[in-house]
């Protein structure tokens, strides 16, 4: 009988032992309530706890990485979109993250969907799609401050996919399309220009100094012969008829009659 009660002390002094001894990681904060009142937050490493008495909350310190699911989203432009985002917290303040709201993984994502939403729906499309950086930064400041008084930090907020109608994007593919041709269509038009400047200065030189024309000639004779062409056209300048349009010019004013 002295043997099993003895076996029976030690076996429940093992069990309040164990209920007793707590060991926190690194990256763990326990937050401790005595009869239901806050004492402390501890870790980590050993937590000595009364047993009965003490009730210890784990937290991790460690950042979380939370998926908010596709929102429906219609835009300032009345456009509607899907939208879904991640959102980088943590918990900072591990006393307040239990005692000011009673789940704050659920809470901060709850918070994060309406707030997605709420934004998203000031914004246009064409904003939504260039100006991702901008709104990225407000929802991180809207919903860091909303999660503040929960001690939780809100890192950063990335919008990740922006799901458009079918239309939407057979529209947005013509406007590319159209853009891509029009500016095809201005440097096609800013070549021409400059063509026709450089042509324009090359006529001014040919003017002022005509043997300039007789060497574009000997040029063109250059690549000509380079080309295997069975047949060659060969430039005369047009000063080697003057004198003969002037006999023929002559011969006219002596053949016509006197008045």
């Amino acid at each position: 009988m002295g043997l099993t009660a003895l076996a029976v002390i030690l076996v429940l002094g093992i069990m309040i032992l164990s209920n007793a001894l707590r060991v926190l990681r690194e990256y763990e904060r326990g937050v401790i309530f005595r009869l239901g009142r806050m004492v402390g937050v501890k870790g980590p490493g050993l937590i000595i706890l009364i047993p009965v008495i003490d009730r210890m909350v784990k937290i991790s310190l460690r950042t979380v990485v939370m998926d908010v699911p596709p929102q429906d989203v219609i835009t300032r432009d009345n456009v509607s979109v899907k939208v879904n985002a991640v959102v980088y917290f943590r918990v900072m303040d591990p006393g307040k993250a239990v005692l000011e709201v009673e789940n704050f993984l659920y809470a901060t994502s709850q918070l994060s969907q309406t707030t997605l939403r709420s934004i998203l729906g000031q914004a246009e499309l064409d904003d939504l799609l260039s100006e991702r950086e901008k709104i990225n930064s407000e929802l991180q400041l809207i919903i860091d401050a909303h999660t503040d008084p929960w001690g939780i930090k809100v890192a950063s907020v990335e919008v990740k996919d922006v799901d458009l109608p079918l239309e939407m994007k057979r529209a947005m593919a013509r406007q590319a399309e159209a853009e891509r041709e029009r500016r095809a269509k201005v440097i096609a038009a800013e070549g021409e220009f400059q063509a026709s400047q450089k042509l324009a200065d090359a006529a001014g030189v040919i003017e002022n100094h005509p043997v300039a024309l007789q060497l574009r000639y000997l040029q063109t004779l250059v690549e000509i012969s380079a080309e295997n062409n069975s047949t060659t056209v060969f430039p005369v300048p047009i000063d080697l008829f003057e004198p003969f349009k002037k006999m023929v010019q002559g011969g006219l004013g002596a053949g016509s009659p006197a008045k």
